[in-house]
């Protein structure tokens, strides 16, 4: 029998880098449900490697969907370090403003997929973020992720594989807010 959810009972709740030592637990139990027919694989091996690598970044920013008190989901990124911002070799100019958040992460648990969790992470995650926009890696071999993000606003712009054992992920952008750059949208 199949178990639905419905996201009236979802509730959002925001962390920051200090919070890390708290939430990273819940973070790597979400990606082992999330991924538990892919965790043969190497790369979603190094899942715990990425969490501590994002979440040492003082801009680390992650949102956690609970439903009750059980964590069905999440997002994470943290601003991008000037001059590294995914984006910048796959645009003939930089944009006038190049304050770029790089969104790491979207996960949400299988029972809860095809809720709208996934689109309430994301919105909660990059709707208050200061800079002017927002950029992401997203597995092409994943066609229905790439065409969602597309639905948000995000434009693919080129390629990027930035682990030898890494997809060859599509880089995606998102002008954000009054950032919004009419050249990138």
């Amino acid at each position: 029998m199949e178990h639905t959810v419905t996201t009236a009972t979802i509730e959002l709740r925001h962390y920051r880098h200090d919070d890390l030592p708290q939430i990273r637990q819940t973070l790597l139990d979400v990606h082992a449900d999330a991924y538990a027919d892919e965790m043969d694989d190497e790369f979603n091996q190094k899942f715990p490697w990425f969490v501590d690598h994002w979440g040492k970044n003082p801009g680390f920013a992650c949102v956690i969907a609970y439903d009750q008190d059980e964590p069905v989901g999440f997002a994470y990124g943290a601003p991008a370090a000037p001059g590294r911002e995914w984006w910048r070799e796959h645009l003939s100019s930089p944009p006038e403003d190049p304050s770029t958040f790089s969104f790491s992460e979207l996960m949400v648990r299988p029972k809860w997929r095809k809720t709208g969790v996934s689109e309430q992470l994301h919105t909660a995650l990059v709707r208050p973020r200061p800079e002017a926009h927002a950029v992401l890696l997203v597995d092409p071999d994943h066609p229905k992720v790439q065409a969602l993000y597309e639905e948000w606003g995000y434009r693919t712009i080129g390629r990027q594989q930035p682990f030898p054992d890494s997809p060859n992920f599509a880089v995606m952008l998102l002008p954000l807010g009054a950032g919004r750059d009419e050249n990138l949208a």
